[in-house]
């Protein structure tokens, strides 16, 4: 399948879609409908104005080349690391300091207090460090069973 725009990062790195019909949009953002429930799903294709140039239904939908650089813009304008497992905490009151480790590896965050620990679903949770970081729970009982114990504690 061809794509009706092409993608190419400038030498500033910014995004610079190609419409079929030759038109380039320099600075262009991309951007997740559902990012946590469909990562791969509903992806917006955006001028740097905010109007939508392109949507993607599915990342599969996507020549190889466009798919990569739309993973790469993506990659480079969302930071939410996922929490694989809950080594300590210093004290089950808060604030409290979490030894955790992440899909970009071991880290400490600081959780201000219980609120700050959102259910987006029954097995979904982000929390929200001090600093502002928001980190991802995907799958609350996938985790070991050490982890859930320490959750529990908080929830």
């Amino acid at each position: 399948m061809s794509a009706a725009f092409t993608l190419a990062f400038d030498s500033f790195g910014k995004l610079v879609v190609t419409m079929v019909d030759g038109t380039k949009h320099v600075g262009a953002v991309v951007a997740r409908a559902f990012p946590i429930k469909a990562p791969d799903q509903n992806i917006s294709i955006l001028s740097a104005e905010g109007k939508e140039l392109a949507w993607v239904e599915s990342l599969n939908d996507l020549p190889e080349r466009e798919r990569d650089l739309v993973s790469q813009a993506l990659q480079a304008r969302e930071f939410m690391p996922e929490i694989l497992s809950l080594e300590g905490v210093n004290s089950f009151s808060t604030p409290s300091v979490w030894r955790v480790q992440t899909t970009r590896g071991p880290t400490q965050l600081v959780l201000k207090g219980e609120e700050d620990i959102r259910r987006l679903s029954t097995n979904t949770l982000i929390v929200a460090d001090a600093h502002g970081v928001q980190f991802l729970i995907r799958d609350l009982p996938s985790l070991d069973r050490h982890t859930r114990k320490l959750l529990d504690r908080f929830l």
